[in-house]
């Protein structure tokens, strides 16, 4: 059974085991996410000689050292898991093509891989080909369904593109399979980065209104200030009757937000 855990680092979506820009900054790099198995050790200690090479791997990834992690990956049997750890340790030194080629040789060896099909489809959202990302997303979540991480990506795939709709079912599916998705994973980083400051407060907005539905009003009152500050263009009515905002009308800090909003403008 394959263990996902985050390494809390996302180029753009999610990396089941990280997504990216073609040339992002130093700031989105720190941003990416991918869902991989991470070791307790992540101190400066030298790595013990008595651990397998593939352990070694994950250690030096857990302390940025993606370049010594790809030697001790290579040291270890080749595998499917092996191949695509090898493929993020090269996303996350940005080198895409290199960390692509690494993907689709796991994907040779278990073509039904969803981790590695779905960091396939960060490379695809990293080059802004966002249709084949989706494409890549859905096949992923084929084999694994229940993947709060790969649904966000999704989501975002399907924001870039501007499918709002189809962006916040999938969204809200992965909140639905993990309420904690978008606090331990950030899976906007990317996207927020490579988008106007109108999108940033549109991709808050719709958060916003996701948490409203959900019954978490604490994280949905701290989307929606955000959206009003990155200037959100809805009119304040629209706002105000928004459908999934019913409950939110009755705290007093909903009207604190509107009355900034309208002192802004």
């Amino acid at each position: 059974m394959r263990r996902l855990l985050m390494f809390v680092a996302v180029i753009g979506p999610v990396l089941a085991q990280v997504p990216g820009s073609v040339s992002p900054s130093p700031a989105a790099r720190s941003e990416f996410h991918p869902d991989m198995p991470r070791p307790a050790a992540a101190n400066s200690a030298p790595v013990r000689k008595d651990v397998s090479p593939e352990m070694r791997g994950d250690i030096l990834m857990a302390r940025k050292m993606y370049r010594e992690a790809v030697d001790a990956y290579t040291e270890a049997p080749t595998s499917a898991v092996t191949m695509n750890k090898v493929g993020i340790a090269y996303h996350q030194m940005l080198e895409l093509e290199t960390a692509r080629k690494y993907y689709e040789r796991a994907l040779k060896l278990d073509s039904k891989y969803p981790e590695a099909i779905n960091n396939l489809g960060t490379i695809y959202y990293a080059k802004k080909s966002f249709r084949r990302a989706v494409n890549q997303y859905k096949k992923a979540l084929k084999l694994s369904p229940e993947s709060a991480s790969i649904y966000s990506n999704l989501g975002t795939a399907y924001f870039a593109r501007k499918n709002y709709d189809d962006a916040m079912k999938a969204y809200e599916k992965a909140l639905s399979l993990d309420p904690e998705v978008f606090e331990h994973r950030n899976s906007a980083g990317v996207l927020l980065q490579e988008r106007s400051v109108e999108e940033r407060a549109k991709f808050h907005y719709y958060q916003a209104r996701l948490y409203a539905k959900n019954g978490m009003s604490d994280r949905a009152l701290v989307c929606l200030r955000k959206a009003l500050e990155e200037g959100l263009k809805e009119e304040h009515d629209k706002i105000k009757d928004t459908p999934e905002f019913a409950k939110l009308k009755e705290l007093p800090e909903f009207t604190e937000i509107l009355a900034l909003q309208q002192r802004a403008l």
